[in-house]
């Protein structure tokens, strides 16, 4: 979809669909404030609108180069925040689907908050409300009408609108990316398909890219990679993703790790089908997320060293497959006894956070949806964020949960007592690979932190990845969650005297 920005009276915008996102009480006012045959208009469709979130109102005003103009409600104006205008947004997607618009104006509405994060989260909203995946459909006449251009209209401080509609528009397709690569079918992406993709990605965006075969991870000594992968007639990936602007603030890396499982049977501790193996080819979101927030970076030339890790593969019962009471030893050195070859994507992230250790990172985050506890504790709309108890763990908490709000990816912080570890002690091996019934996310993170001798941030986004019913901005399937937190983090993380 092409974006662009303008300042034109509304009456000159030659569109197909005029959006005007309109405040709890304030219709009168801003009909009065746009005059013309559009504020006529507008006046006589008051009574069927009050303002409120999700209200909606379309008219087809006489003598006005717009064809239609519709009015979305954004609720009490003291409470208006990003989120409130990405979810107006929305609602404003559902206007031009039902009208078919090819063209769309959105407006930027008037309001305290500053136009460069107005315009980014509109045209956001827009963007991933917009997104419908069709790469498998061959029946148009089934996919909804798209709109071609959007248009964001600034009446004042066009400069900022328009850095903030490229900031979005930026963000939205790295999210869509991430999107598209969940919901791809596995056999599409086995784990070297998905390191080719990156490496297009790399190429298109400008960041490096180096690929681990399996002689190379066997080299590594990753235990945990090659015990999962065992089960698999494809061989597993490292995808090592860098980002190293010359003006980096940083010198030592901040490192992203994605979970990268392509599709998980369970291996030998097989899933069933219905509601939970059907779903798995959205176990990569992690590495999506990542992925995502590789090209942001790049697009954006964020002053930030980053580097990516995904460990890829699948996990299956194959002839070969490791079986619940193998001893593995990790990359670290360190010994698990397996109970469950299902806990597989807590081994692949060892192995990874394990080899950051040599980079000697300013900071650590990893993604995975790592367990169904996260979807018991905290539902398919808010993922759980886990970091250990020392001294700098309330202020990477802050920055977190900062940058969820700011973005709409929302997190909530899990707590990593030292007791909830008690639950891995293994009676063959240094840990075992899972815990009891109890706190399962807990324990899943309380696993990881083994692995780890830096400052780390674990995201378990296992509900809010991949969704069973669709939210407004948020498709069913995969959500590309993630891509935008970890977007509004970095992004404080190298600009931190501007947040």
């Amino acid at each position: 979809m092409k974006v662009s920005v303008t300042t034109l009276p509304l009456h000159d915008l030659d569109v197909d669909l005029l959006i005007l996102p309109v405040g709890l009480g304030e219709a009168i006012t801003r009909a009065a404030q746009i005059g013309g045959v559009i504020g006529t208009s507008l006046s006589r469709a008051l009574q069927d609108f009050d303002g409120n979130p999700g209200d909606t109102v379309l008219i087809y005003p006489e003598a006005s180069r717009s064809k239609r103009v519709g009015l979305i409600g954004l609720g009490d104006r003291g409470r208006l925040d990003a989120e409130a205008l990405r979810l107006a947004a929305a609602d404003g997607v559902k206007l031009s689907a039902t009208t078919k618009a090819s063209t769309v104006a959105l407006c930027v509405p008037d309001s305290p908050m500053d136009a460069e994060s107005m315009g980014q989260a509109l045209v956001e909203g827009f963007l991933l409300a917009s997104y419908e995946y069709s790469r498998y459909k061959n029946d148009e006449s089934k996919m909804r009408a798209r709109t071609e251009r959007l248009v964001l209209h600034a009446s004042a401080d066009e400069k900022s609108a328009r850095r903030g509609a490229e900031r979005g528009r930026v963000v939205a397709e790295a999210t869509i990316t991430a999107r598209d690569l969940v919901n791809m079918s596995p056999h599409e992406k086995t784990p070297t398909m998905l390191g080719r993709h990156v490496e297009r990605f790399g190429r298109k965006y400008g960041y490096d890219v180096s690929l681990w075969d399996k002689s190379d991870i066997e080299k590594e000594k990753m235990g945990g990679l090659l015990a999962v992968n065992r089960g698999s007639c494809e061989p597993p990936v490292f995808i090592e993703m860098t980002w190293r602007p010359e003006k980096a603030s940083n010198i030592r890396p901040v490192v992203l790790v994605g979970k990268g499982i392509v599709f998980d049977t369970g291996g030998l501790s097989l899933k069933p089908t219905r509601n939970s193996m059907d779903h798995m080819k959205a176990d990569m979101a992690g590495a999506a997320a990542v992925i995502g927030a590789m090209e942001v970076l790049a697009r954006l030339e964020v002053p930030l060293y980053v580097i990516g890790f995904i460990p890829a593969t699948d996990n299956r019962p194959g002839q070969n497959a490791y079986v619940p009471g193998d001893v593995l030893q990790m990359h670290s050195g360190k010994t698990v006894e397996v109970l469950n070859t299902d806990a597989e994507g807590r081994l692949i992230l060892a192995d990874a956070l394990s080899y950051a250790t040599l980079y000697r990172p300013e900071l650590v985050i990893d993604l995975a949806t790592l367990t169904g506890a996260q979807v018991v504790a905290l539902g398919s709309q808010v993922a759980a964020v886990m970091t250990p108890e020392d001294t700098g763990a309330e202020e990477r908490l802050a920055a977190v949960q900062a940058a969820a709000t700011r973005s709409g990816d929302w997190v909530h912080p899990l707590p990593m007592h030292a007791h909830y570890g008690k639950a891995l002690e293994s009676d063959v091996a240094d840990i075992k690979n899972i815990g009891n019934r109890e706190a399962g996310t807990i324990t899943a993170g309380k696993f990881l932190e083994h692995f780890v001798d830096y400052p780390w941030v674990h995201i378990d986004l296992a509900g809010p990845a991949f969704l069973k019913k669709a939210l407004p901005y948020r498709p069913k399937g995969g959500t590309g969650f993630g891509v935008r937190l970890l977007t509004e983090f970095l992004r404080a993380y190298a600009y931190p005297k501007k947040r």
